[in-house]
This record gives C-alpha cells, structure tokens and sequence, in this order.
C-alpha cells in the first residue's frame, strides 16, 4: 500500500511522513562528504522527499552552510522538484557555540546566503530557528513576512517555540509548519497542546530527534517494551517509535537524523511500519504518551 502523504500546511505541498534530518551530516564527528553524500543519495533513492537542514548545521562561523551545499550537491543527481528541502535562520555559531540572533538584518542576510548555499532562488519553507529574547519577536516574524513577499522563501516555520509564541506569530503570518523536538522521552509538545493545536489549524508539526536524538537514543534502543514490540514485527525499537509517532496526528512528519546509510536505510522501512492499536496503546502506557 503506497504511504499516505502530509501535507506542509495549506501550501499544497506534499511529502511523505518521514523525512531525512541533515543536522548529523554536518556537525562535529560528521562523516567524510564522500559517506555524507551517500547518506543523502540513499535517502532520495529510498523515497524519503523531504529534507530538512539549517544554515548553522556546521562546525563554527566558517563552516556556515556545509549542510545546504552538501544536499545541493546531492539533489544534482535528481530533479529537484521531487525533493522538498526545508532550512532555517536564526542562530549563529561564533567559536562553535550555539546563539540567536533573530535580528532581520541577519534573517535576511542568512536567507540570502542559503539560497545561494542550496542553489535554488526560493526555499519552500524556511524556519525562525530560535526566537531571540534580545530582539522583538514581532521584528523576527515582520521579517520572515518580507522574505515571502519577495519571493524568496514559499512558506514560513517556526522552531522550538511554545504554544503563547504560535499564537501570537498568527497574528502577523501565515505558519505553514511547526519543528520541535518530540519523540516518547520529551513529550512536551503533546503535553503543552502545541500537537493538537497544528492538527486544529492545519499547520505541519515536525518532530526533530523523534528517536531521541544523539543524547536519548541508546535510551529507545534498549526500551524493553519497544524492544518486545519490534521483535513481533521483526524491525528495531527505531522504527517502531517513528510508526508510534505517526498514529499520533495526521499532521505529524518525523524527520529523524541521520549519518550512517543504515539508519537512512532503517527510517525509510518505518513508514512500510503499522502497528496494531494494541501495541500503539501499550507504547503510550509505557511513556504516558
């Protein structure tokens, strides 16, 4: 049965229920370009057609970009117009340290720099990585709001906000999408509303580190009770929570990390993944989900 696509928003644009993470490709103990490329080509090649990545996935300020033009260079070997990439501005990396900066003269400068980093002149859906405390939330949003009405940007996201901010953002945009963290171990934006919200106003909510990210995972690895689930349908406790996941809104895209063509290989097999309301409910017992 082919897998049902989710819609990013009301854009018309649609991608599968899974996508690909590039944060891990780029960072400190990536692998070579060479593995990294060919994590990104498996990704494409196994159907995964939504990518997601950030001007700051990089080592420091003179790495700035490294994702975006390694999935440039990837997407050659393919129509870009099957793959939707999705980037984000908003924090800096002076020293290798992660800050904000939500001003609109590096909003737009950032944007600008990822177009040319991802070779494309718009991006489908670009993201306020951040809200910056030291600046107006309304300058940041009034920002994004220009770069759309110049063409250069299709949809706007936001990133790691809360409930109060999408509300407010609403006011002065459109929000096509919402990225926070979420998987079984931080179910905060189940808990705050933020999910539901999404699925009542018909905005994207994208689950980044939905198999725990690079602190959690060894955590699902050894779940015992994903660990039971996953022998019965022969796939690992990785799968199983990103078919979990997806039962939880049909606004719900997972878009988990990757640097290995294993684990590229073994996110694609998630969404091939159902799961019997029984095992979805003894996942949710498990983690108050």
């Amino acid at each position: 049965m082919p897998v049902a696509l989710r819609e990013i928003g009301t854009s018309g644009i649609k991608i599968k229920p899974i996508g690909l993470g590039g944060m891990p490709l780029s960072v400190s103990g990536r692998p070579s370009e060479s593995e990294a490329l060919k994590v990104l080509e498996i990704a494409v090649g196994s159907d995964l057609n939504f990518i997601d990545t950030a001007d700051v996935y990089c080592i420091d300020e003179h790495d700035i970009g490294h994702n975006e033009r390694l999935i440039a260079k990837a997407l050659k070997r393919y129509p870009k117009n099957n793959v939707t990439v999705a980037t984000k501005g908003g924090l800096v990396r002076p020293r290798g340290a992660w800050l904000t900066n939500g001003s609109p003269a590096h909003l737009l400068r950032a944007c600008e720099a990822s177009l040319k980093s991802l070779e494309i002149e718009c991006i489908d859906l670009y993201y306020l990585h951040a809200v910056d405390d030291k600046v107006p939330f309304k300058d940041s949003l009034e920002a994004l709001a220009a770069l759309k009405k110049s063409g250069k940007i299709r949809n706007i996201g936001l990133s790691n906000v809360t409930l109060k901010q999408i509300e407010y953002a609403r006011t002065i945009l459109e929000v096509a999408a919402i990225q926070n963290r979420c998987n079984p171990l931080d179910l905060g934006s189940f808990q705050e509303g933020i999910v539901q919200y999404c699925e009542r106003n018909s905005i994207a909510f994208v689950a980044y580190s939905p198999v725990g990210g690079s602190f959690q995972k060894s955590r699902i690895a050894e779940h015992p009770v994903l660990n039971k689930i996953a022998s019965s349908y022969q796939a690992n406790p990785f799968q199983v929570v990103l078919a979990w996941l997806l039962t939880k809104s049909p606004n719900l895209i997972a878009i988990p990390g990757a640097s290995r063509v294993e684990s590229v290989s073994s996110s694609a097999g998630a969404m091939e993944l159902t799961l019997s309301l029984e095992d979805t409910n003894e996942i949710d017992h498990a983690f108050g989900g």
